[in-house]
């Protein structure tokens, strides 16, 4: 399991203001990105690589 302490959490601009029902993203980690669910901040957090969380955020966009 990776060491989050230093994780500094982010929520997306685009989050409204719906209660904070969203994840946040942690990319200040050597090499990994986590993300968590915001409700649960204490919880598990999936961690990913930094290519694999490029080319997750790269094919999301061309979805669009």
């Amino acid at each position: 399991m990776a060491d989050l302490t230093g994780a500094q959490w982010r929520k997306s601009t685009r989050s409204g203001s719906n209660g904070g029902d969203c994840v946040e993203v942690a990319a200040n980690l050597p090499g990994l990105v986590a993300v968590r669910d915001s409700k649960d901040p204490t919880g598990t957090a999936l961690t990913f690589s930094l290519a694999a969380w490029t080319r997750f955020v790269r094919s999301t966009k061309a979805s669009r």
